[in-house]
């Protein structure tokens, strides 16, 4: 299969490409990435954009199944607007130029919470991103909607504080679906997802991840 990924160059993407790389199964991963990575290997493809039209690069968008693994923080983005145009405009016009270009299946890296009339914003924004994908009408899609994940010497402060607490109450039997999820764990979900799932939509939440 021939890979395309979106979100590279973050914790999940990055150990995502790994895996895919190193999957004989994928043949091709083409990476779509505001700066070169650096990474060597046969298999890679990098397409540089800055994602503000990506009609640009839409013949690049071509393969058997995309990977949407990208996000940020409201911290980071700075707005909401900011942050909406990362993680939802640039996912779904990637998804639909993928569509029209004929890629059969699509890997969505979502949230647990997402749905399109919650209150809060950051679950009400990959709500509306899932709806959107999902009536592209893709031959598979598969959404994956985990909690907390752990990032590889994380510099999160909340992100660590959060991940020892659940720690705890996991270890008395309390919130074992809230399990914190290593982003190694769960990149070889979504790599193992097109490989296991061939029609129809599927979402995959908190511990579902681990088992699946």
């Amino acid at each position: 299969m021939k890979a395309l990924v979106i979100g590279a160059t973050g914790a999940t993407g990055r150990d995502l490409v790994n895996i895919l790389l190193n999957d004989p199964a994928y043949t091709a991963v083409v990476i779509f990435v505001r700066r070169s990575t650096g990474i060597v290997h046969h298999k890679l493809s990098e397409v540089i954009t800055d994602f503000s039209n990506l009609l640009n690069i839409s013949s690049a968008v071509n393969g058997d199944v995309w990977f949407s693994v990208l996000g940020t923080t409201l911290k980071v983005a700075g707005t909401k607007e900011k942050q909406w145009q990362i993680d939802h405009d640039i996912p779904l016009n990637f998804a639909t130029i993928a569509k029209q270009n004929g890629v059969k299946k699509g890997v969505l890296l979502s949230a647990w919470g997402a749905a399109a009339t919650s209150n809060i914003f950051y679950s009400k924004m990959k709500g509306r991103l899932e709806d959107a994908i999902a009536g592209l009408s893709f031959e598979a899609l598969i959404i994956f909607r985990p909690g907390l994940l752990l990032r590889e010497n994380t510099d999160r402060t909340g992100e660590r504080v959060s991940a020892a607490v659940l720690k705890f109450f996991n270890g008395i039997g309390l919130f074992q679906k809230f399990k914190p999820l290593p982003t190694t764990v769960l990149a070889a979900k979504l790599a193992k997802a097109p490989k296991k799932i061939l029609q129809g939509k599927h979402i995959i939440a908190l511990k579902e991840i681990f088992d699946f």
